[in-house]
C-alpha cells in the first residue's frame, strides 16, 4: 500500500486508535504482544499478517515521532522467568494522528450514510 504524504496506512492507524484508547483507560504504556492481541480483537484481521509486519510498523511510527519506546527495567522480566519487553507510548503527535483517524472515519461513515439514504 503507497503511503500518502503525511499520512498513515491502516495498521498504522489502527496502532494509534488502540493506543489511544489504551492511554484513555489509565495504560501509559504497552508492549507489541499486548497490541497484537488487541489488534486480533478488531474487524479487520487483515491488518496484521505477521509479527515482524507489527514490529516494522512501530519503527517507522517511532521514526515518524508517534510513539517513544524504551526496554522495560531488566529486573521484571528477571523476577517473572520471561524474556524482556520493549514498552511503548503514544506520544502528543500520535494522539493528534489517532484523533484525525477517528475523524476521518467518522466523516467517511457521514459520507456513506448519505450516499446510501439519497
Amino acid at each position: 500500500m503507497r503511503r500518502k504524504p503525511g499520512g498513515l496506512v491502516p495498521l498504522e492507524r489502527a496502532i494509534c486508535e488502540i493506543a489511544a484508547g489504551l492511554h484513555r483507560s489509565g495504560i501509559e504504556e504497552f508492549h507489541g504482544y499486548e497490541l497484537a492481541k488487541r489488534l486480533g480483537d478488531i474487524a479487520d484481521r487483515k491488518l496484521l499478517t505477521a509479527y515482524g509486519t507489527l514490529y516494522r510498523a512501530l519503527g517507522r511510527m517511532e521514526q515518524m515521532g508517534l510513539l517513544k519506546s524504551h526496554w522495560e527495567d531488566p529486573e521484571v522480566p528477571a523476577r517473572e522467568n520471561r524474556p524482556g519487553r520493549r514498552l511503548y507510548r503514544l506520544t502528543a503527535a500520535g494522539e493528534s494522528a489517532a484523533r484525525e483517524a477517528i475523524a476521518a472515519d467518522a466523516a467517511a461513515a457521514r459520507r456513506v450514510r448519505r450516499l446510501a439514504s439519497a
